[in-house]
């Protein structure tokens, strides 16, 4: 390690030029405000401690909607108190609160109908109604509503041009309820046009029911392909055969007892009871496989298309009504599919379908955890920012890459750590003997894994004006530091940020990684939208991410601690500066918008905080099509093209369509008022 004036020094004596160190070291550790006494090893336990503690068991994974993650912005307050923050601020409290959707439940009212084309001897036919939980469900991901529409079979529901494959083609769906299978064709094929025996993204309900939206249905009635149903089946066959099996075993064992006892032969009644009820268990659950209704959940805990009602069928149900209208049942017209593929799709004329579907989203209240540094001298109403997330996935959580795995995902490096320096250098600066030039602001933020929620919500309601917050500092995974490697992200989105961090890690001798963009998904984009200078710590990605396995005992605390020390140290430069830093509009990467060759670019910055009514923006990116094209922070897309948007999915699938070059129509909702402006598209980036 090379000490700042090190080589000035070179020619002095040995014991002098231990004395010159030993002098730089409490000269530095005098102008962090650092107790004499406090070593490395004092600093290095705190960490470890707060670290292990957010990310034990007790904390539950801090999910949206645990009492773990109360427990957890507790702690998190606890310990700005102890480090001399201030912290009555909202209410007498350090908590900003605000409300999220968690998961939706199902209503009072569910209930759907089916009626045919009037017969020779009635001009009305009787509808067939249907059993709620027996023949349909509701989905959590559509929303609610009254309704009374025409019904269209549109197979599987995907348009893929690559592919040379649209079940909307040459049929109209507009204001009409579309019948569509889950899944795709040629499941078992591995040639298929899509993604052979691997599901592609055509799969997935949210695509579908995008690619619905997009062509203007009504509402959605989803049934499932008969070869997934097969394949499940088979998997209960398979169980049902062992309890089977079983009985038939422990008959066998039982007769082998020349002369059994009286105990014997209870102890075998039992065995025999039990194993029965097992085979009746298991038939029972073999015989709802062969065409299962999905629960109100099956398909996510939640969505955002709040008029759009969307149910699941049993294939039995729409078998007759399939039969009757275009006399081929689903078996059929899924041969019919998989054969080309070729679509199936056809109105059933005369056919329609009535009900009155309720989805209640489930709200619950959570907090950002705000302290505050007073700053002192003519700059003292000037902010620094400094944040983390510590909020995680809980349990089961879509995020997860193992989603269906039950366990606590407690989210140690992601982002226990970052939280723990975050409180670190907050005791680190609140400790020093002359206070800050600025204030300095400490934010653990809530709702970063669901979409920056916590960010977006400080950056919408600021504790002070933004327009006087000069610069924001964010870490997000900083406890896995190997081979001494840092990255630091936004290292060009000020013109002196680049020169300060080298000039601070020619002490900390990091092996550093820039990149000079202020675009990424934690909660710094927030702030660089709102052309604040931002700065992003990390030490890099790895194999626990997002699964269960991110524990405390994989954490390397001695680097978190001089993560800590850089971080305080640039708070401490950006904040004695006499200018503040100049920020800089550095274009967004490639992988802000997507692969290269996946889609043209428009520069746009979605709005994670906003849900429903159109695709929010928080921001555009300079000289990109959707700035030239004269779009804004605020807006909504609520059309592209000819296509109906109604979130980021259906903007996404609606970009897609287009090439660079493409002059796109597009209709935006601007402070309660229709606009319509016309982009043209760059090439992708």
């Amino acid at each position: 390690m090379t000490w700042p004036g090190q080589k000035r020094h070179h020619r002095l004596s040995t014991a002098r030029r231990s004395l010159f160190v030993a002098a730089s070291i409490l000269l530095a550790l005098q102008a962090h405000g650092a107790v004499a006494a406090e070593t490395a090893a004092d600093v290095e336990e705190r960490l470890a401690q707060f670290t292990q503690k957010l990310s034990s068991d007790e904390f539950e994974g801090r999910g949206i909607g645990t009492d773990g993650l109360d427990l957890a912005a507790q702690a998190i307050a606890d310990e700005f108190r102890r480090s001399g923050l201030k912290t009555e601020l909202y209410e007498g409290s350090p908590f900003q609160r605000f409300t999220v959707t968690t998961s939706s439940r199902m209503g009072e009212t569910n209930t759907l109908a089916i009626t045919g084309p009037a017969s020779a001897s009635s001009e009305v036919n009787d509808p067939i109604d249907l059993q709620l939980g027996e023949d349909f469900n509701p989905l959590a991901i559509g929303g609610s509503g009254k309704f009374d529409l025409p019904l269209v079979f549109v197979g599987y529901g995907i348009t893929d041009e690559e592919a040379d494959y649209d079940d909307y083609a040459n049929i109209d769906v507009e204001g009409k309820a579309v019948i569509l299978l889950r899944h795709e064709p040629q499941q078992d094929d591995p040639d298929s046009k899509f993604n052979g025996t691997e599901r592609s993204p055509h799969a997935l309900f949210s695509r579908k029911v995008s690619n619905a939206y997009q062509h203007g249905a009504a509402a959605i009635i989803f049934c499932t392909s008969q070869f997934e149903n097969d394949r499940r089946a088979g998997q209960f066959q398979r169980r049902w055969q062992v309890a089977i099996d079983d009985v038939s075993q422990a008959n066998a064992e039982f007769k082998a007892i020349a002369n059994p006892s009286s105990q014997q032969l209870e102890e075998h009644r039992q065995k025999i009871e039990e194993l029965v009820d097992q085979v009746r268990k298991q038939g029972e659950q073999l015989q709802a496989a062969q065409d299962p209704v999905l629960d109100f959940s099956g398909a996510g805990e939640a969505g955002s298309r709040d008029d759009m009602p969307i149910v699941h069928c049993r294939r039995a149900v729409l078998d007759r009504i399939l039969q009757a209208s275009g006399g081929k049942d689903l078996g059929r017209l899924e041969e019919e599919i998989d054969n080309g593929p070729k679509p199936q799709s056809f109105d059933l004329v005369g056919w329609s379908v009535q009900g009155e579907i309720t989805v209640q989203r489930n709200e619950v209240e959570v907090k950002n955890v705000v302290g505050v540094l007073e700053g002192q001298g003519p700059l003292a109403d000037e902010t620094i920012v400094l944040g983390a997330h510590y909020d995680h996935l809980g349990r089961q959580n879509p995020h997860s890459v193992d989603p269906g795995n039950g366990e606590i995902h407690n989210g140690a490096d992601d982002n226990a750590s970052g939280t723990a320096v975050l409180v670190e250098v907050a005791r680190r600066l609140a400790s020093r003997d002359e206070k800050l030039p600025r204030r300095v602001v400490f934010v653990a933020f809530t709702g970063e894994e669901r979409g920056l929620l916590g960010s977006a919500k400080y950056v919408d309601v600021p504790l002070f004006p933004l327009e006087k917050t000069i610069a924001m500092l964010n870490m997000d995974m900083v406890g896995r530091m190997q081979d001494n490697k840092l990255i630091i992200n936004g290292t060009g989105t000020a013109d002196e940020f680049a020169g300060w961090i080298d000039e601070i890690n020619e002490r900390m001798d990091f092996r550093l990684t820039t990149s000079p963009g202020g675009h990424g998904p934690s909660d710094h984009q927030m702030f660089y939208v709102k052309k604040i200078p931002v700065l992003e710590f990390f030490t890099g990605s790895h194999s626990d991410y997002h699964r269960p396995s991110d524990d405390f005992e994989n954490i390397n605390v001695p680097d978190m601690r001089r993560v800590s020390e850089l971080v305080a140290d640039m708070a401490v430069r950006i904040a004695q500066s006499p200018q503040r830093p100049q920020y800089r509009e550095i274009e967004p990467s490639r992988s802000a918008e997507g692969p290269r060759s996946a889609r043209p670019y428009f520069g746009s910055i979605p709005d994670f905080a906003q849900a429903g009514g159109g695709y929010a923006l928080s921001g555009v990116t300079a000289d990109s099509p959707a700035d030239r094209g004269g779009l804004q922070a605020g807006d909504s897309i609520i059309r592209f093209g000819e296509n109906r948007i109604g979130n980021l999915e259906d903007f996404d699938g609606a970009l897609r369509k287009y090439e660079a070059g493409d002059k796109v129509p597009v209709v935006v909702r601007r402070n309660s008022q229709e606009l319509r402006l016309e982009v043209t598209l760059d090439p992708p980036r």
